[in-house]
This record gives structure tokens, sequence and C-alpha cells, in this order.
């Protein structure tokens, strides 16, 4: 008969046992206090040794009141933003000495509040937020479990907390500026839905400003892609180069991008219809994903400084944790503005 044998881990209490002292003298001597005797100091080092026993990371900080844990919430772990931000924070939180637990909410709205009390109940010391940003009860579930929290890409209406993003409307205002210099005159901005997310909301609301501040030489347009709308997105575009192709002034047509979601739906339309991209239509698309310069010409992008977002995120939330009273900070980074083909006119045309 095959008997499985179990290696039981030495626990605290043998290493007392051992050293005949009592658990409470076994902390002290992990925790530094000079409360020992050297004698006293030896035996218990003496039972450590024999025993082989290696106290529990979690159990020493939570005996000092803290986990040594932050909390990180996001949106949609598919999402190559979602990402590439988590590995800013994550080596951020490496290099001040704590460990990240996720939790992917999947776009399930309203697990904001249970993904927080999940996260809660491995006493993490703090949150770092990049969510829906339209989840209900998310202050309430913050405050009841006293943690603080830095909010990143998404802001919560009424929510105040340190705030880190893209300068969106910045950006915004770069992309629109690139392509009215290359002759672009008929600009869409093409955005996911725009209800209760603020990044959204922000760009659109740059982009109309820039329009109306342009007008006598710009006409813009902004288009809600969604799933039920999708359909409608290839119409909109044929209009848009259509309407710059019969104007009297050269003008041409350029859509924005509003992620690299949307991006990847108007390179499969624009494949479909056979359009060239800086010839038929120009485009450039927030986010940068890897590969971008491999569609067409190369498609043009404002890379967001994701890894500098994550890191800034992590770096406020530490500083909150190590006493930070200023009031709430909001950080906007700007993005980087990356040029190909298809919205330059010196490399678009054939």
């Amino acid at each position: 008969m095959n008997e499985r044998l179990q290696v039981r881990r030495p626990t605290i209490a043998a290493v007392a046992a051992s050293a005949g002292v009592s658990k409470a003298t076994v902390s002290r001597y992990f925790n530094h206090e000079e409360l020992l005797t050297p004698d006293i100091a030896a035996r218990v080092k003496k039972a450590i040794t024999e025993l082989d026993y290696a106290p529990s990371p979690m159990a020493q900080a939570l005996s000092r009141g803290r986990s040594r844990l932050i909390g990180l919430i996001v949106a949609d772990i598919t999402n190559p933003y979602s990402v590439a931000v988590l590995r800013g924070a994550e080596k951020a939180c490496q290099e001040g000495g704590y460990l990240v637990m996720l939790f992917n909410l999947g776009n399930a709205i309203g697990r904001e509040r249970e993904a927080i009390d999940a996260l809660a109940g491995y006493q993490v010391d703090g949150f770092i937020l990049n969510t829906l940003g339209r989840g209900a009860g998310v202050m309430e579930a913050l405050e009841r479990n006293g943690k603080p929290a830095v909010l990143v890409d998404r802001r919560h209406s009424g929510m105040t907390a340190d705030f880190v993003a893209l300068d969106s409307a910045g950006a915004m205002v770069a992309a629109c500026n690139h392509l009215v210099e290359n002759g672009y005159r008929e600009l869409m901005y093409v955005t996911e839905p725009k209800k209760g997310v603020s990044s959204r909301r922000e760009r659109a609301t740059a982009f109309n400003k820039f329009s109306s501040s342009h007008a006598t030489r710009v006409a813009g347009q902004v288009f809600e892609y969604s799933e039920e709308s999708g359909s409608l997105l290839e119409d909109a575009i044929r209009a848009l180069i259509a309407r710059a192709r019969s104007a009297k002034d050269g003008r041409r047509a350029a859509v924005i991008s509003g992620n690299a979601v949307v991006t990847l739906r108007i390179a499969s339309i624009a494949a479909q219809c056979n359009w060239k991209f800086g010839a038929d239509v120009g485009f450039l698309g927030f986010d940068d994903p890897e590969w971008a310069p491999l569609i067409g010409p190369g498609l043009s992008a404002i890379a967001q400084p994701t890894d500098a977002i994550g890191r800034t995120a992590a770096t406020c939330l530490i500083d909150r944790l190590h006493g930070e009273q200023a009031p709430p900070r909001q950080i906007l980074l700007p993005g980087q503005l990356v040029v190909r083909g298809s919205s330059d006119t010196r490399g678009g045309r054939d």
C-alpha cells in the first residue's frame, strides 16, 4: 500500500516550544525588537535553524498593521492599455516594497463594489482603479473599507481622489492639428459609447471644440461606435470621403479612432472596401498597438504613456500610504504623436 507522505510546515508554536519561550517572544525576535536578552535570542535562533522555520510574510505584515499588498482593479485585462498600465504599476509597487493583487471586471457593469470588497478581504493597503467609471457604490465601498484609492484613465462622478491619465484634450488637439496641416479638412472622430466614460467624453469634447474653433476650414463629426451601430460605420466613412471629394478646395477626409478596438474595426472596413489609408482616407488612432505599423502604409497614432501612467498611479498611492495629506492631485501626462503613412501626405499617396 502506497502512503502519501505529508510534510508539515513548522509553526511558530513549534519554534516557541523548542526554544522554551512564548509565541509572542518569537514574534518579537522577527520584528527586530530590542526586548530580548542575548540568551533568549540565541535560543530562538537555534530553534528556527533546527526546524527550518520561515515566517509568513503576510502574517508579519498584518502584525504591523500593513499587508504590503495593493489592489488593482481593471475594466478589461484583454485590453492592451490595461495590461501596459498594470506593468508600470507593478514595477513601481515592487520598487516600493509592495505586491499587486489584480481583479478583472471583464467589462461587467456593477462589479466594481464586489471587486473592492473582495480585495479588501485580503487586507490590501489601498487601491488603483482602472475601471469602467460608472459602477454604483464605489465610493461607499471605499469609505466602508477605509482604504485610499487612485483613479486611472476614468473618473468616478463625485469621487475626490488622486487621478492619473493621458492629457486627452491636449492629445486630441495635437491629432487634429497634424491632420489639418496635412490637408485633411473633413474629419470624423469614432469613439465607443461616451456615456459614463470620462476619457471618451473628454476626447469628444476636445474634438468638437477644435472643429468649432476652425469652422471656416474644418468640418468635424463624432460617430459613436457600438455593436448595434457597427453596420452604419462603413456608410458614415463612405459619406465622409464623398464630401471631401466633392469639395472644390482640395480637402481630404480623415478618421480619428478613439482606441485600439475601434482602430481594428476601421481597418477591417477599409480592407473590405479596398480603401487605402493615406490615399483614399487619412487615419490617426488613439493607442499605438504593436500591429499599427503593419497595416497599409502604417497607422499613425497617439501613443499613451501607459508605463508612466501606471508608475505614477502607484507612486501616488504609496505616497498616501506613507502619510501624504495633500489635496487630491490630477496628473495628466502627454501622449506621443507617432506619424506614419496613414496621415502623412508625403508618404500616404501612391
